[in-house]
């Protein structure tokens, strides 16, 4: 593994809230605006995915989000582009299911995280297995953010999966404030979320209230 592969591994570990932003869900206001909100709440983990854009359209605004990243100290994760991540420098790319394999993907990007969204401890295995720096579970509850034909896996997923994984995970679907202490006690340590921060009236305040959760289960 690179050096710099090293640090940015480094300072994914050390996320609690991972905010993963689009303007669908951003009540009209700029990404680069949210994003702003969320770090100055904490927050330093955040992957731009932006479903609706043409490959221009995308690389522009993903060249704006690498350098209020930056600015901000925040760890940048591109969702499903390898070469938009590449293009624009950032720390990271994010992989589904169908999107490139990892192999390939790390022949090409030999610096980048590269994350993979699981639907089970098998998948999660399986990524671990073929390079993942870190894998996402989930949808962990009810979600409206993305469609998928994965039904909610609960709080076993983290039970079952979690232990037998060396790399870093995070949990997803349905995460709201309000389920912060049990997935917690299930054994998550890095949440991604969108709209509960997104569309929060006040992005930092409501970033700072969570993540007083993390202190609340002495995880800080």
């Amino acid at each position: 593994m690179s050096d710099l592969r090293m640090q940015r591994a480094e300072r994914f570990r050390k996320t609690d809230l991972y905010l993963v932003i689009g303007h669908e869900f951003t009540r009209g206001r700029s990404v680069l605006d949210v994003l702003s909100a969320a770090a100055d709440g904490g927050v330093r983990t955040v992957q731009l995915r932006e479903k609706h854009l043409s490959g221009k359209e995308l690389t522009l605004l993903a060249e704006q989000f690498r350098k209020k990243c930056d600015e901000l100290g925040v760890l940048m994760i591109m969702n499903d582009h390898v070469d938009i991540a590449l293009a624009v420098g950032a720390d990271g790319v994010h992989l589904g299911q169908d999107d490139m394999p990892l192999e390939a993907a790390r022949r090409i990007a030999p610096d980048l995280l590269l994350g993979r969204s699981t639907h089970s401890p098998e998948q999660a295995l399986e990524a671990q297995a073929q390079g993942a720096d870190y894998v996402n579970l989930g949808p962990i509850f009810p979600t409206q953010t993305k469609n998928t034909p994965v039904r909610p896996l609960g709080l076993d997923i983290i039970r079952n999966a979690g232990p037998e994984l060396s790399i870093p995970f995070s949990v997803m679907g349905g995460v709201k404030e309000s389920n912060i202490p049990s997935l917690l006690e299930a054994g998550a340590r890095i949440l991604a979320m969108v709209t509960e921060l997104t569309q929060a009236e006040d992005v930092a305040e409501k970033a700072r209230s969570m993540r007083k959760l993390w202190t609340a289960a002495g995880l800080a």
